[in-house]
C-alpha cells in the first residue's frame, strides 16, 4: 500500500499489506478453510437462548478469566488426548490470531524460528510485534525435514519456534515423535515450541498437548474456528503449564473476551458431538476431491487437514484463480508459484469446483 507521507506509520510495517482472504461472492466459498455445515436449528436455539440469559447483565464486565470456558475447553482436551489438564493448563482468546500474538508479546525477546511456508500469521505478527523472524527450512515437497530443522534451531537458538500441523497452506502433518526431537532442540537452547494445531481434529496424528506434562516448554495452539465449525464466534485457545497462562494474563486485553462469546463457546463445546460430527464427513469428502484433481491430471499435496494444494494446471495460479471466480468458485491463491488451494465444502460446493475446474485446464 502506499501509505500518506504524514502519518507517522511505523517504518518497518510501511511495506506491509493487511492480512485478509478476498471477500467477494460466490457460489461456492472454498476459500478460508471454514466448516461448511452449519448449527443446527437445535443449537442454534440452545446458543441464542445462552446469549439471552447473559444478556440482562450487559451492563457489567465479563468474566475477565472465562473460567467456565476454559474447564469446558480443558475437559474436551483430555476427552480427546487423554491428558489431565485443568482451566490451569488453557488460555481462550479472540481467535488463535490473538493467542499468538500474545505469545510474541509475552516471550519474543529474541529471533523467532518458523518453517514457511506456512500461516503467514506467524511472520506478520512478528513484524507486527517488531521481532526479528527466521525463515526455516522445508523440503521441496514441502514436508518438514527434523534433521534440518533441529540443526536450525541449534544454529539460530530461537526464543520461539513455531510449526503448524496439520500445515497451512500445504496440509501436511508432523508425527509426535518429530515434535518431540524439536521440542528437545528448543529445550536446549532456552527456547519454546510453539505448535499450532487449527487443523488438529483433521488429522490422524497424535496431538502435542501430549507432551506438555513432561515438556513444559511446548504450547499448543488450537481453535474452534475449524472442526468446530464456529469461525463466526472468534474463540481460539492454548494448552500449555499453567506459567505459560499466567504469562497470557500479563498481556492481554482487559476483559478481552466478550460475555456473548463465552456463553456461545461454553454451548458449542457441550454439544461438540454434534458440531465434530461433520469432520469424518469432510474427511471422506477431501478423498474424494483429490481423487477428482488426480483424474483430471493434476497433483496434489497429501493433506491431513480440511483443504487441498494442488498444481499440475498450465495457467498461471492467478489466471485460473480468477477463471473459477467467473464460474462462481472462490478459492485461494497462496502465493505459492503454480500452487493453488481449495477448502473442502459440502457435496453441491465439491462438484461446482471439480466442474468449473474441468472447463478450464
Amino acid at each position: 500500500m502506499a501509505w500518506p507521507s504524514w502519518l507517522p506509520l511505523r517504518e518497518n510495517l510501511r511495506p506491509l499489506s493487511p492480512y485478509g482472504a478476498p471477500q467477494v461472492p460466490a457460489r461456492a466459498s472454498l476459500n478460508t478453510n471454514e466448516n461448511p455445515y452449519s448449527p443446527s436449528s437445535a443449537l442454534q436455539k440452545a446458543i441464542t437462548d445462552a446469549v439471552a440469559k447473559v444478556a440482562s447483565d450487559l451492563n457489567r464486565y465479563p468474566d475477565r478469566d472465562a473460567t467456565v470456558l476454559r474447564t469446558k475447553l480443558a475437559d474436551y482436551i483430555n476427552e480427546q488426548s487423554a491428558t489431565k489438564f485443568s482451566a490451569d493448563n488453557v488460555w481462550a482468546a479472540n481467535g488463535s490470531n490473538e493467542i499468538i500474538q500474545s505469545i510474541f508479546l509475552a516471550f519474543a525477546e529474541g529471533s523467532v524460528l518458523g518453517f514457511t511456508p506456512s500461516y503467514s500469521m506467524h511472520p506478520l505478527i512478528a513484524k507486527v510485534t517488531g521481532t526479528a523472524w527466521i525463515d526455516g527450512k522445508r523440503n521441496a515437497d514441502f514436508s518438514l525435514n527434523t534433521a534440518d530443522a533441529v540443526a536450525e534451531i541449534q544454529k539460530y537458538k530461537p526464543v520461539l519456534t513455531f510449526i503448524t500441523t496439520p500445515n497451512n497452506p500445504t496440509g501436511g502433518a508432523v508425527t509426535i515423535e518429530a515434535i518431540q526431537m524439536l521440542a528437545d532442540a528448543a529445550k536446549s537452547v532456552g527456547g519454546l515450541l510453539v505448535v499450532d494445531e487449527a487443523y488438529a481434529e483433521f488429522s490422524q496424528e497424535i496431538s502435542a498437548v501430549t507432551l506438555i506434562a513432561n515438556n513444559p516448554h511446548v504450547i499448543v495452539i488450537r481453535t474452534m474456528s475449524k472442526a468446530f465449525a464456529f469461525a463466526g464466534a472468534r474463540v481460539g485457545y492454548l494448552v500449555s503449564d499453567a506459567a505459560v497462562k499466567d504469562a497470557m494474563m500479563i498481556v492481554r486485553l482487559p476483559y478481552h473476551l466478550s460475555a456473548l462469546t463465552q456463553a456461545a463457546a461454553e454451548v458449542a463445546i457441550d454439544h461438540r458431538a454434534e458440531l465434530l460430527g461433520g469432520v469424518s464427513t469432510l474427511i471422506a469428502a477431501r478423498s474424494t476431491v483429490v481423487q477428482a484433481l488426480h483424474d483430471l491430471g493434476l497433483t496434489t499435496i497429501p493433506s491431513s487437514a480440511n483443504f487441498v494444494l494442488f498444481t499440475g494446471f498450465k495457467q498461471d495460479a492467478p489466471q485460473l484463480w480468477a477463471a473459477l471466480l467467473e464460474k462462481g468458485v472462490l478459492i485461494r491463491d497462496v502465493g505459492l508459484s503454480g500452487y493453488l488451494r481449495v477448502t473442502i465444502g459440502n457435496e453441491a460446493e465439491n462438484n461446482l469446483f471439480i466442474s468449473a475446474l474441468k472447463e478450464l485446464i
